[in-house]
């Protein structure tokens, strides 16, 4: 499955797995560099010194590239990418910020550099500041998500439209009939997140584990609205904050209601009432919890097939 992005990041399959806080850490992030995808430990949810050893430990099982996700928001970018540096990483996915502030100095410094967009009007500031790759991520996706609710199947094609650099389709990606799909709608691979939450290597709480298999159809909404919206499964917490925003709450009251640690307490501490439960929506066709490495040979097999499908298949118009 040799393409752009394969040949950018050196890896076998164009298959990038989300950076996402509290469930990608160096277990993940280097058993998916190990099957041939390219793995993203999650520095949204580590202090700088977390974060060397998560790189560090991932250093010593895998001779494969990996990279890392950061927040541009999170108040120790400069610490983190420093370290990043040090300990050579060369791949750096950002999100949640201005590109242009850190692309080119990572890139001096021998990094490859994608940053995640959710709409197509940042497009042309990727473009400004030189990164290496764009991952357009559609509002089914887990995490936190863009404010215009653009879904990937319209999103892809749009982004692709006002650019030739290599485009990452996410959001409501976990099977390979998904990810050929994607390929179709002019992405050139894909970045998954919620499949993998579903894996025994993921850093997530088993009890949020277990809570995505149950989730089904409708079973997410995107919360916090006026702050930076969230995709988040259906719990009493989720209530609450629905319940505030429909009553017409202020970004304070929002702010308050959040509190701190949310997410770790849902995902990593597996409170499955109080805590923030992130996960996109393709959590409905998620119903196993796998080892990594067959999640990924079972996606490559699924692709490979439909696409012999679609070769040989007759239409009728």
């Amino acid at each position: 499955m040799t393409n752009r992005i394969s040949r950018l990041f050196n890896v076998q399959y164009p298959i990038i797995q989300g950076g996402m806080i509290w469930c990608s850490g160096w277990e993940l992030a280097s058993a998916v560099s190990n099957a041939g995808g390219l793995g993203l430990i999650g520095a949204g949810s580590m202090y700088p010194d977390v974060l060397r050893e998560h790189i560090q430990k991932a250093k010593k099982v895998t001779n494969k590239p990996f990279g890392v996700n950061i927040p541009l928001i999170y108040p120790d970018t400069e610490k983190l990418i420093e370290i990043i540096i040090e300990e050579g990483v060369k791949v750096v996915f950002t999100s949640a910020g201005n590109p242009k502030k850190w692309t080119k100095y990572l890139q001096d410094n021998g990094i490859k550099v994608a940053h995640v967009i959710a709409n197509s009007k940042l497009v042309a500031k990727c473009e400004e500041a030189g990164v290496d790759a764009i991952v357009a991520e559609g509002f089914e996706a887990g995490g936190h998500n863009g404010f215009e609710e653009t879904t990937t199947m319209t999103l892809i094609p749009k982004v692709r439209e006002f650019t030739v650099l290599p485009v990452i389709a996410a959001g409501g990606i976990a099977t390979g009939r998904q990810m050929l799909s994607a390929m179709v709608l002019g992405a050139d691979g894909v970045q998954i997140g919620s499949r993998f939450v579903a894996s025994e290597e993921a850093s997530a709480h088993i009890n949020f584990k277990n809570e995505v298999l149950k989730t089904q159809e409708g079973g997410t909404d995107l919360m916090f609205k006026k702050l930076i919206p969230v995709r988040l499964i259906k719990n009493e917490f989720q209530q609450k904050v629905k319940d505030a925003e429909n009553r017409g709450a202020t970004k304070e009251e929002l702010t308050e209601i959040l509190g701190k640690a949310r997410a770790k307490l849902g995902m990593f501490e597996g409170d499955l009432v109080e805590g923030e439960l992130e996960i996109g929506q393709v959590v409905s066709i998620i119903n196993e919890i796998k080892p990594v490495s067959h999640i990924i040979s079972d996606i490559v097999l699924e692709y490979k097939v439909a696409k012999e499908q679609m070769v040989h298949v007759k239409y009728e118009f």
